[in-house]
């Protein structure tokens, strides 16, 4: 690909990333409104967590999936808000003291530190529901039988067969060795199932049967292991004011990684060679997936 074509494809990812962060921080605005009586710190709590930071991610991959099957704009996003409440509340859970003990998310104090353990559990609980709160709505679909398959998919994106469940693993394996298809494995449950349903979402919106999401599915599964070696390089070598998180903890928990597993010049070949694969997955597509490509790309050039 022409280098003008790659830097007008990373000028439009930076627009539509920072747009798409605008709009899910509106989105959260207007659905984390406090009441004015005594669930006024769990709604501080829970917009601290959600508005603000992060790369928003798995709503730019949905609405960039959207592209493809001329899905609106505005469906799209809130089901990019249900995918990025449930990613927050993971990562609430995640930074507790009984899970990972973080100090610091987004470059700005952890929720249990700001308002207090029991705060933080609740919020996390909170965003949780909120994600099939949004999906359940008619404002999402207008056919329930969409609906249902999308909060089913989310369910098991975020469940023990998907990301909680990965979490758990990743929890077992602190102080193990584990080879390459163990750590492929674990990170496909912990970080990719999410990223999975957020591409896959939009067929379902768009009604495309189990047989025909299979390239969608193979993009999204690859970008997913992508991003999780990219996290693995900035945990291990990467600048944590950029990261806006600690750096060097899987090194300090003894946590086997791709960067443990591979070393850091390997690691990052596999990645480059993911996000090849990504995109030939999109071979049938033409300027309607210019953003995905983009996207797969910006898996690898990332420093946060």
């Amino acid at each position: 690909m022409p280098v003008e074509t790659v830097d007008r494809a990373r000028l439009e990812l930076d627009a539509e990333a920072e747009r798409i962060r605008g709009e899910i921080d509106e989105l959260f605005g207007r659905l984390l409104v406090s009441r004015n009586d005594g669930r006024d710190d769990l709604y501080a709590a829970m917009r601290h967590a959600a508005i603000g930071g992060g790369k928003r991610l798995r709503p730019l991959l949905t609405v960039a999936a959207s592209r493809l099957f001329g899905i609106a704009r505005d469906r799209a996003l809130r089901v990019g808000g249900a995918i990025e409440a449930i990613h927050v509340y993971s990562l609430i859970h995640d930074d507790l003291p009984c899970m990972d003990d973080d100090d610091v998310r987004r470059g700005k104090p952890t929720v249990h530190k700001m308002f207090g353990e029991a705060a933080a559990v609740l919020a996390g609980d909170s965003l949780h529901a909120l994600a099939f709160e949004i999906l359940a709505d008619p404002e999402t679909h207008e056919d329930p039988f969409v609906r249902s398959d999308l909060v089913l998919a989310l369910a098991k994106a975020s469940g023990p067969s998907g990301m909680a469940g990965g979490q758990m693993m990743d929890l077992a394996a602190e102080g193990k060795s584990l080879d390459l298809s163990a750590i492929t494995r674990l990170q496909q449950l912990k970080t990719g199932a999410l990223i999975e349903y957020a591409v896959e979402a939009p067929c379902i919106m768009g009604r495309l049967p189990s047989e025909a999401r299979t390239p969608y599915r193979g993009y999204a599964r690859n970008i997913g292991l992508a991003f999780q070696i990219a996290d693995d390089l900035i945990d291990h070598a990467g600048d944590a004011d950029a990261a806006g998180k600690r750096t060097g903890k899987d090194a300090e928990a003894g946590k086997a990684t791709f960067v443990s597993v591979l070393g850091p010049e390997r690691a990052e070949q596999q990645a480059r060679f993911l996000v090849s694969q990504a995109i030939e997955h999109l071979a049938d597509h033409g300027a309607e997936a210019d953003l995905l490509r983009a996207l797969a790309r910006f898996a690898i050039e990332r420093n946060h």
